[in-house]
Parts: structure tokens; sequence; C-alpha cells
């Protein structure tokens, strides 16, 4: 019995030894590796901007025939603008490219006494649009692009009496056509949410602009008005289709 006993102590012990060697001799997992998420610029975008303009506009006259006559000097209009923006990015590896429309509403205003008649002469924008195809590169939630494309202003220039500043002349409201090349850095501070800084120049063309007077439409002269652009916005976008990814 005590033989029995014994052998059947030592199988047992056996058999243990040889379920921890089994489980000792197996593979080892490691946990995975949390890798932080990638922010994604990819899809549509909408949002709001509001900054400060300010516009270089210079008047030439010309004669009857559009030959340059005399100059009337330069002025700069400066004001507040505020408005909104809606585009699409697509994003590969690094590189973001996109398409954005954007509106704003202005208050652009600046006079000057001509050089010539010693009148004062005003200029005004009171809206501008930007046409735009953008690059740009990206570090997880942060963007740096520039951007480029067609530009155009609504505004107008008034010839004042001086010194009650009452209206002589003016050409009415205009449309002017241009292009324009910006830069801005922009960072992800949510899922879907963006905010960031932008500069943009606008080169619009010059225009021979024809001055009526208020009553009776009679005609007053012509000028070349020079004219460029330079606005500080910021902005916010709220993105859809292209959500965070997280990677492991």
């Amino acid at each position: 019995m005590k033989k029995f006993l014994l052998g059947t102590v030592g199988m047992i012990a056996m058999v243990g030894s040889a379920s921890a060697a089994d489980i000792a001799a197996g593979p080892y997992k490691a946990a995975p590796v949390y890798v932080s998420p990638a922010y994604d610029w990819s899809g549509f975008y909408i949002g709001g901007n509001g900054g400060w303009g300010s516009t270089r506009n210079c008047w030439d006259n010309l004669t009857s025939a559009g030959a340059f006559f005399a100059s009337e000097g330069c002025h700069d209009a400066t004001g507040g603008v505020a408005g909104g923006q809606l585009g699409y990015r697509w994003q590969t590896g690094g590189w973001v490219f996109g398409l954005e429309g954007q509106g704003d509403w202005a208050d652009l205003s600046g006079s000057n006494i001509s050089a010539l008649t010693g009148g004062r002469n005003r200029s005004r924008i009171d809206a501008f649009g930007l046409f735009t195809g953008q690059i740009g590169y990206a570090w997880n939630n942060a963007l740096l692009y520039v951007k480029g494309g067609a530009a155009v202003t609504d505004g107008r220039n008034d010839i004042l009496f001086v010194p009650s500043n009452a209206l002589f002349a003016t050409t009415g409201d205009q449309t002017r056509w241009g292009a324009t090349l910006g830069v801005g850095l922009e960072f992800g501070f949510a899922q879907n949410w963006t905010a960031g800084v932008e500069y943009d120049h606008l080169f619009m063309e010059d225009q021979n602009v024809n001055f009526f007077t208020p009553v009776g439409g009679f005609f007053a002269g012509t000028d070349r008005v020079r004219q460029d652009v330079d606005l500080v916005t910021v902005r916010v976008n709220y993105r859809w289709g292209g959500p965070v990814i997280s990677r492991y």
C-alpha cells in the first residue's frame, strides 16, 4: 500500500512538472502598442472669417482720348472684413490639396485731396470674393498652405467737394477682377473643427472709370484707378467627410 501511494504521488508530480514546462514554453504575445491618432484633412468644410483689410488706390486723370494727363495722388482705404468660405480638401500622405470659394462683406474706405482739382478723391470696397486652389503640407493636425486664383471686388469711387465733403461726382457701384495669392496656417483643435490665420494679397486690374454727377448724370471726367488689396483674417471651419483615423 505504501509503495502504491508513493508511486501515485510521483506520477502526479511528473504530470505537474510537464504541464508547467508546457506553459513556460508557450509563445509570448506583447500588448498592442498605441499610436497617436492621425488627423485627416480630407473632406468638405464650411466656415466663417473676420479681420482687417487695406487697399491702395492711385488715381491718374485721363484726356478724352484716354491718354494720361496728370496724377491726382494715392490713398489707402482700410477697415474691417467678415464673411464665409466653402471648400473641399483631399490628403495624400502629408500633402493636402484643395479648392475654395470665399465671399466677404467689407468696409474699406479712404481718400486724399486731388493734386489736380483740389477736390477729395474717395475709394470704397464694399465686398470681395476669392476663388482659389490650395496646396499645403500637414503635420498631423497642423496645416501650412499656399493658395492662388481669381479675385473680384465690388466698390465705388467718388469725388467730393472740400471742405463740405458733399458728393460732386461718382462712378456708382463697380466690379473689378484680378488675381490673388495667399498663405495660411491652420490647426485642428477637435475632430471636425479647425482654426487658423490667413494673409492674402489681391492684384486688381487697372480700371478706367467715368464719373457722373449725381444730379442730372452729367459727365465729369475719366480717371485710371490702380488698386491692390491686403487682407489678414482669422478663420474657423467645420469639416465633414474626413474623420480622425486611429492607427494601431
